[in-house]
């Protein structure tokens, strides 16, 4: 397709007016008359049995509706949908809205104070007695697979909720005749999510429909509806779910949380709305967590660096509860990166421990393999001592042998992966930051000087499919609905961008309407950078047959044929005859006339579904530098280098936001976020006094470019960018100290990399 006006021009953000005036609504902002209000009581145990709740006194407070248990919502409501695994049938592990029997993690809520304020109803949660009894419980993820853990499902014989296995090639006859294997231990550190708006859930009985409105934040509000009425054994088209403006999502906004359902369960028992909004230490504790993975890696290795073979052990935490199990089976797939290697051996464990459950964080499973490979790749250039820049580039899939189908059974789409690394050297001027590195060392500078590099490859564009609809109304403006549902990406700019470039009409003029069951088309949602990979092509697809449509009936009007007319400056013309022409607006007003002819029927909307034939799989190169403090350890990024390939860039603005954004999280993940439990399964890391987010003043400004292979796979030719920079630049950090250490002879540090941790690695040397 030709890209003319809009598509990859920088153009504000449609969402901002009303975000940065505060008009924005958020379901925290929803004030309903006669609202009740939900606090619950949540487990200060990780595993224990729940002998009895006493609420009598928190029901003598005045304005304190009812206390509500398990037991109380049994009759009526099915437990939460969980994911599946191989380690058992899923009614061993299922979990209720509010825990009847038993705890396995500590926050796990098992009681609902409904009371007239949200106040009084936090109030009386101090007052509800629970008499606890006591379980061992496992929080390591090494530990509750040992056959004498404490088994968080009695019903199953172990914690164990799948393995997964992938053997190709011949990895032990490499391994056998290798120069040299190499091998490491990494662990990826379970993180918190934390976008700046918490959970929240607003439900109200619809008198119309005898069913139930709910607004609630999330990521997905067709699934959302889903799985609510599936756990009120409720009709679907009863359900109408509303996502307003969504303050960040990260993953942990996308499936449903036992406050989506208690919430519209107490809306239907009480007949009036319910609110519920989650607090900051709620959110540490009931809020899905990511990452999570210890990994064991082994590269059988030619003297020039050539990786033949290579083995990963990966061991994930699921949680208590199987809410994402297979989230450790993409690392598995996602196990060779940008790497030719012919020979594989891989396993995924997942295990149960007494901890929050784990479900997806930007990039569930991506990042983590990468951060294993690079990695690798470093220690192997350490190994031989070689440059990790000519370790990447000797293992590199070439451009000519995609599309490209890895032994872990993946088909990447396209890629050039040498050609982002050369630029990211390139820009960063790498040869001198070598020559300033051996400097340093050479005058005894106690700043040493440190090069990360990051080569990723990531999956996006997730199916099964994505909606949208394009509505030309009768004066010419446009309105776009669409099952996707962004939470700060911008989505309603690039999709206004896509039509009105391809219409010819005022940006302006475009509406796009998202996150309303009701109103929008059937949609999977926002989630796995698949926003305009998936969604952005149907609407492309929707708004093409609307255009040529609109060709038809200009066709009629100019008594030309469709196929010599062309859309320039908001007017069908005669190609080579520009005289002979008829503006939009014309076209519009006589597709609701009845002026037209039979054979093309009254309007000017369609509806698209696009279902992608195969995930699509950005790529790029990243190069971090650090100055490490060798009296402290602290350490500080210098400049930071980012080269991401997502194919054509409908807005160019947006996606520097989003490697932006992306740059913070994975750095920040390198160098300070950690949630922590003790042995016993007690949060340690509750509050955002213990977990450590990153201030602005941690980063330098970040240098963006990019390489544009475009995807064969959608019309747009467009891939992912969303998770990508996360992605590149935790391994990119890591490396960098790594690097800034090798002379010390330090191999490897696991990550978060802060500052007493590297200090005290570089005692040791």
């Amino acid at each position: 397709m030709a890209y003319a006006k809009l598509i990859g021009a920088e153009v504000r953000r449609k969402e901002d007016p009303r975000l940065i005036t505060g008009t924005g609504q958020y379901v925290g902002d929803l004030k309903l008359p006669g609202m009740l209000h939900v606090a619950l009581v949540r487990s200060p145990y990780p595993h224990a049995r729940i002998r009895s709740i006493d609420a009598r006194v928190a029901l003598k407070r005045p304005g304190v509706v009812a206390v509500i248990t398990g037991q109380d919502l049994q009759a009526s409501c099915n437990p939460l949908p969980m994911s599946g695994g191989e380690g058992g049938p899923k009614s061993k592990r299922t979990r209720p809205i509010l825990s009847i029997d038993k705890v396995r993690h500590v926050g796990e809520a098992v009681a609902a104070v409904v009371a007239t304020s949200p106040v009084v109803a936090i109030d009386a949660v101090a007052e509800v007695d629970v008499d606890w009894e006591p379980l061992p419980a496992v929080a390591d993820m090494l530990k509750a697979l040992e056959p004498d853990a404490p088994r968080l499902f009695e019903e199953m014989e172990s914690n164990l909720d799948h393995v997964k296995r992938r053997k190709v090639g011949d990895p032990d006859a490499a391994f056998a005749s290798a120069f040299k294997v190499v091998k490491q231990r990494m662990v990826n550190q379970r993180l918190c999510g934390l976008p700046m708006e918490g959970r929240a859930v607003v439900a109200m009985p619809d008198p119309m429909s005898g069913g139930l409105t709910v607004w609630t934040s999330t990521q997905a509000p067709h699934q959302m509806r889903g799985e609510i009425a599936k756990v009120l054994r409720m009709a679907e088209n009863q359900v109408r779910v509303i996502a307003p403006d969504v303050g960040g999502g990260f993953g942990v906004k996308i499936g449903i949380y036992p406050e989506d359902a208690l919430v519209a369960a107490l809306a239907r028992q009480f007949n009036a709305p319910v609110r519920w909004v989650e607090g900051r230490l709620e959110h540490m504790m009931a809020t899905t967590h990511g990452r999570g993975q210890v990994a064991d890696l082994e590269a059988a290795v030619t003297e020039d660096g050539t990786v033949t073979a290579l083995r990963m052990r990966v061991i994930g935490d699921s949680g208590a509860y199987p809410v994402a199990p297979g989230i450790p089976d993409l690392t598995l797939a996602m196990g060779v990166g940008v790497y030719h290697v012919p020979n594989i051996d891989f396993e995924v464990t997942v295990v149960y421990t007494n901890t929050t459950p784990i479900a997806a964080y930007r990039g569930a499973g991506r990042p983590e393999a990468a951060y294993y490979l690079e990695r690798m790749m470093d220690v192997i250039a350490a190994e031989l001592g070689m440059d990790g820049a000519e370790v990447r580039r000797r293992n590199f899939i070439p451009p000519e042998a995609f599309p490209y189908k890895t032994p872990t059974g993946e088909t990447y789409d396209s890629g050039e992966y040498n050609r982002a690394l050369a630029k990211a050297l390139d820009i960063s001027n790498y040869a001198a930051l070598r020559e300033e590195q051996q400097q340093r060392i050479a005058s005894g500078s106690n700043k040493l000087l440190g090069i990360g590099l990051a080569t990723y490859v990531e999956m996006c564009g997730f199916g099964p499919y994505e909606s949208a609809q394009v509505k030309v109304e009768p004066t010419g403006t446009v309105t776009v609905t669409t099952g996707i549902s962004p939470h700060g990406q911008g989505g309603a700019t690039t999709f206004a961008q896509i039509v009105a470039d391809m219409l010819g009409v005022d940006f302006d003029s475009v509406v796009v309407k998202h996150g309303d069951t009701a109103t929008t088309p059937m949609g999977i949602g926002t989630m796995g950078s698949r926003s305009i990979a998936v969604g952005g092509s149907a609407l492309y697809r929707a708004t093409e047959r609307v255009r040529e449509k609109a060709r038809r009936i200009a066709a009629t009007m100019l008594e030309a044929n469709p196929a010599d007319l062309e859309l320039v400056d908001g007017h069908f013309q005669v190609r080579g005859a520009p005289d002979s022409k008829v503006a939009w607006a014309r076209v519009v007003k006589r597709a609701y006339s009845d002026k037209l002819p039979d054979d093309i029927s009254p309007g000017l909307e369609e509806t698209d579904f696009f279902k992608p034939p195969e995930l699509i799989y950005p790529f790029g190169a990243h190069v971090a530098v650090v100055e490490v403090d060798t009296d402290t350890g602290d350490v500080r990024i210098r400049n930071y280098y980012s080269v991401d390939d997502c194919g054509p860039r409908i807005s160019p603005m947006l996606v520097n936001g989003q490697v932006h954004g992306g740059l913070a999280q994975g750095i920040a993940q390198a160098l300070l976020e950690e949630v922590v439990y003790d042995e016993n399964g007690q949060l340690l890391s509750g509050s955002l006094m213990d977990y450590a987010i990153p201030r602005a003043d941690l980063f330098p400004p970040f240098t963006t470019d990019k390489t544009e292979t475009p995807t064969p796979l959608n019309p747009l030719g467009a891939k992912g960018i969303g998770e990508a920079a996360t992605i590149g630049s935790t391994p990119a950090i890591a490396n960098a100290v790594a690097d800034a250490l090798r002379h010390l002879g330090v191999r490897h540090i696991d990550i978060p990399l802060r500052s007493e941790k590297v200090w005290r690695a570089m005692q040791g040397r």
